[in-house]
């Protein structure tokens, strides 16, 4: 099926315009119970905000990508494949979002979350999507069942709870997931995996929606946070899109692609790089791992004395300027190999900076 854009404009549109409506009605829902964000000695607000913004990421979603199918199908009288994988990752997404859902509303203790987050990740290498060609990392393509199983779980792990763990700032988890989910919503349009791309684009639209509330919303009246219910979907979602994207012939219906990984690693890289970081921080440090702290990325630039909007804006930058500089060096030929590397290299000189800057300013 060969759709243009008119349908992407037309997913996107419907999933902002529902978001838009719909949140202040969520806002006052939370304000009439309650349903408060508190302030703590861990987080950067000072007033009680309402947490629910995010529970419209999945009901934005579903409603953009039916109404575009059926105006599709009226449209143009062809069959929408939609396969075993994209059922299951129904499944999973709303296991996801119902987990959020509670733990918002009443509190979930974290190996119950974790519990749940992986079995939603399990499903996917049962309906086999999951990384099983490395695309020359190390030298190595082809990896065996008994690695690419618990490799792919691991990586769906991480992605989630990345995107969760970085939403401590206004803007900061919504408007990397948006650059995320535009950037794969052209991909998979250009590959001709308009559904995929149907998927992307509509929580685009849901995504930048909750932007200007949670950004320019203000407190006491229009002002949310996504909570885990909007950052654990959004997650989700995008490490099925991540996982995927990097998969070709022999498995899935896309033909090999050389940079199909390092496209994948470079969109979610920042995220998932940040809370490695922090984790190993806390484990030789003798912290639990997953004990809360301010030692993210964006408390670090806050530290500094930057406020929320101009963090924003540095670790947006950041996640750009990685982009062109992984685009540029495959352009120029050079190894996937040595790009990770850089990468990685790039983000540990980055936060060097950042905490060298921090101790003399305090």
């Amino acid at each position: 099926m060969i759709i243009n854009y008119t349908y992407i404009i037309i997913a996107f549109a419907i999933s902002l315009v529902f978001s838009l409506v719909c949140t202040p009605l969520v806002v006052r829902l939370c304000n009439t119970y309650g349903l408060f964000d508190m302030p703590n000695a861990r987080k950067v607000h000072k007033y009680s905000i309402p947490r629910l913004g995010g529970t419209l990421f999945m009901p934005s979603l579903g409603l953009s990508v039916i109404i575009t199918l059926l105006i599709m199908y009226q449209g143009i009288h062809k069959d929408f494949q939609i396969g075993m994988s994209n059922v299951m990752m129904v499944v999973g997404a709303i296991m996801i979002y119902i987990i959020g859902v509670f733990d918002d509303l009443k509190g979930m203790k974290a190996t119950h979350k974790f519990i749940i987050q992986t079995i939603a990740a399990l499903i996917f290498p049962l309906c086999n999507l999951m990384i099983s060609n490395l695309h020359g990392l190390f030298g190595i393509h082809e990896i065996p069942i008994w690695i690419g199983y618990p490799l792919t779980v691991f990586i769906i792990l991480l992605i989630v709870n990345a995107i969760n763990l970085i939403d401590g700032i206004d803007g900061l988890a919504s408007g990397l997931a948006f650059l995320i989910l535009s950037s794969y919503a052209y991909l998979y349009y250009d590959l001709g995996a308009y559904l995929f791309s149907l998927i992307s684009i509509s929580l685009a639209g849901a995504t930048l929606a909750f932007f200007f509330f949670n950004m320019y919303g203000k407190v006491g009246r229009l002002k949310t946070f996504m909570g885990d219910s909007g950052s654990l979907f959004l997650g989700y979602v995008i490490a099925y899109l991540a996982i995927k994207y990097q998969m070709s012939n022999g498995h899935q219906v896309f033909i090999y692609r050389e940079e199909s990984l390092l496209i994948s690693f470079t969109l979610v890289f920042l995220p998932c790089i940040d809370v490695i970081r922090v984790a190993l921080w806390r484990k030789f440090n003798g912290k639990a791992m997953f004990e809360p702290d301010k030692t993210h990325i964006h408390h670090c630039i806050m530290q500094m004395g930057l406020d929320m909007h101009q963090t924003l804006a540095v670790i947006i930058t950041l996640f750009i300027v990685i982009c062109l500089i992984n685009y540029g060096l495959y352009g120029g030929g050079m190894d996937i190999t040595y790009i990770y590397g850089i990468d990685i290299a790039i983000y540990l000189i980055f936060m060097w900076v950042v905490n060298n800057l921090k101790s003399e300013i305090n």
